[in-house]
């Protein structure tokens, strides 16, 4: 969820219908906070499993294959490196802004809608 979200959101929506919710930034900052809680304190899950970057990445690679087109590429990326960083950053959106504004500077970088 908390990069299908980053995904609607780099593409200019900010809150969007997901699993049959409407989702905000809020709801992607809680999933990516967890995520990165999780790493830091081992976590286990149900299955016994610690949570670990490792472990984040092979599920968001699973997760990521149904997807494509789209922002979903740069949303994972994003996500990724919030969740899994050695520091808690202040909040999702920011590291997205800055996405949004490299685009802006830069001439040859194709305009999106």
């Amino acid at each position: 969820m908390g990069v299908q979200y980053l995904e609607a959101w780099l593409r200019g929506l900010g809150c969007v219908p997901l699993y049959d919710l409407m989702e905000d930034a809020a709801t992607a900052e809680i999933s990516r906070t967890q995520i990165w809680q999780w790493i830091r304190h081992g976590a286990m899950l149900d299955d016994g499993r610690v949570v670990t970057t490792a472990l984040v990445r092979r599920l968001l690679d699973e997760e990521m294959a149904a997807f494509g087109g789209g922002r979903f590429a740069e949303a994972r990326r994003i996500f990724e490196e919030l969740s899994t960083s050695a520091e808690l950053a202040e909040f999702l959106t920011l590291p997205a802004y800055e996405t949004l504004l490299a685009e802006e500077a830069s001439p040859e970088q194709e305009k999106r809608p």
